[in-house]
């Protein structure tokens, strides 16, 4: 997801040969991450994006942690990552100061407005909550007025509306990551009306080589590809977060058209992504710009200005409200991430098709690192409800 930068930004990056298929059960880029030793160079012109160009220095720091252990898969020797190739250039846009480029395609500042909540936007969605809520189950009913919902109820996934998808993709789903996912209950159960996707440490040296893949972390990663995509609504879900060191949970979108585009072409839409033990929420949107890949993104910790302290770990409502003009991103009311899509005839074309949902719980990779916690094992993302209105 490119979020080594703890600034809201705007990235064009070129995309790597490793997306050119993007198929979404092995190659689709999911979360991706920047190679954290990749270095964003300043473009000789400014003719695809203007703005404040910031240098390599103050964007992108280098630690000890940027170098991947022994036993870490290395990066294809075709390119510097799965992500950039090493020739390529970078371009970032600094929005940090409240002030974004006009031309920055869909780049919209928070302005005086950045704390508006997303009632005053979305005055048919329900249920809506200016504080967290507390950790007791919901125990609600499927909303009658939502046009699709999963409330986790029973005591299995529902697999009229999820698919798994199993397994290390390429290269670790595009990012390195250190899992494998399988369709075990011991990685996703539902229970007393939750979604639990797991994270765990898998001890059988037997097992890891033969079922696993030669990994010795599992969890799951569940997605609506073909059973329910749709374009435009307000995205309600009630979530708690894991947090610890090489943890990477995320809710997120791809569009539905991705075995037909390559990757970014398709789209990607982050509404959720937490890494570490930060407890901080990113939300990104991913795009294709002049083939080349471009994303945009913020987070709870700075948003022109303001900023949402929070425990991840501890229920909130997350609300993404998508329309013609922009896509919006809001936690307990409190907006993070909003993005201008009303040039539906260029490039932000992209976010007027149809997407579909992923969740998935990642341990290790090039955004979160490769020192991991074994201790905090097992550890999982708890999902109360997911519910998409009409607007």
């Amino acid at each position: 997801m490119f979020k080594k930068i703890g600034i809201p930004f705007f990235t064009v990056a070129a995309a790597c040969a490793i997306f050119t298929s993007c198929s979404s059960d092995s190659n689709s880029a999911g979360p991706a991450g920047v190679p954290q030793d990749s270095s964003f160079v300043t473009p000789e012109s400014s003719d695809s994006v203007t703005g404040s160009i910031e240098s390599s220095s103050s964007v992108v720091a280098n630690s000890s942690s940027s170098v991947a252990p022994d036993d870490v898969p290395s990066v294809p020797s075709t390119s510097s990552s799965s992500v950039v190739p090493s020739d390529s250039s970078s371009t970032v846009v600094s929005s940090s100061s409240g002030v974004v480029p006009e031309s920055v395609p869909g780049a919209i500042p928070g302005g005086s407005d950045a704390t508006s909540t997303s009632s005053a936007t979305v005055a048919e969605s329900p249920s809506s909550s200016a504080t967290a809520p507390d950790n007791t189950p919901s125990d609600t009913p499927a909303d009658p007025a939502a046009f699709w919902s999963d409330e986790f109820q029973g005591d299995a996934l529902d697999i009229t509306k999820w698919s798994y998808e199993i397994g290390t993709g390429e290269w670790g789903w595009g990012n390195n990551e250190q899992q494998y996912y399988t369709d075990r209950t011991e990685n996703a159960y539902v229970k007393d009306g939750y979604l639990h996707i797991r994270a765990a440490l898998e001890t059988d040296a037997a097992a890891i080589e033969s079922k696993f893949g030669g990994k010795k972390y599992t969890s799951a990663r569940i997605v609506t590809k073909g059973k329910f995509d749709f374009a435009y609504g307000t995205i309600e879900a009630r979530i708690a977060l894991p947090v610890g060191k090489g943890i990477w949970p995320a809710f997120w979108m791809l569009g539905a058209n991705i075995d037909d585009a390559s990757w970014p072409l398709c789209g990607e839409v982050d509404i959720i992504e937490a890494v570490n033990d930060e407890s901080v929420v990113y939300g990104t949107h991913h795009w294709d710009h002049k083939g080349q890949h471009a994303e945009f993104g913020n987070s709870t910790r700075e948003y022109y200005g303001t900023s949402y302290p929070m425990d991840i770990t501890e229920f909130h409502i997350y609300k993404t409200v998508w329309n013609e003009k922009s896509i919006a991103m809001y936690v307990d009311d409190f907006k993070y991430q909003e993005i201008g899509i009303e040039d539906a005839s260029g490039e932000m074309g992209t976010f007027h098709k149809n997407f579909f949902f992923i969740l998935n719980v990642a341990v290790g990779g090039q955004w979160p690192g490769f020192d991991i916690d074994d201790d905090q094992f097992p550890n999982e993302m708890i999902v109360d409800y997911i519910r998409v209105y009409k607007n």
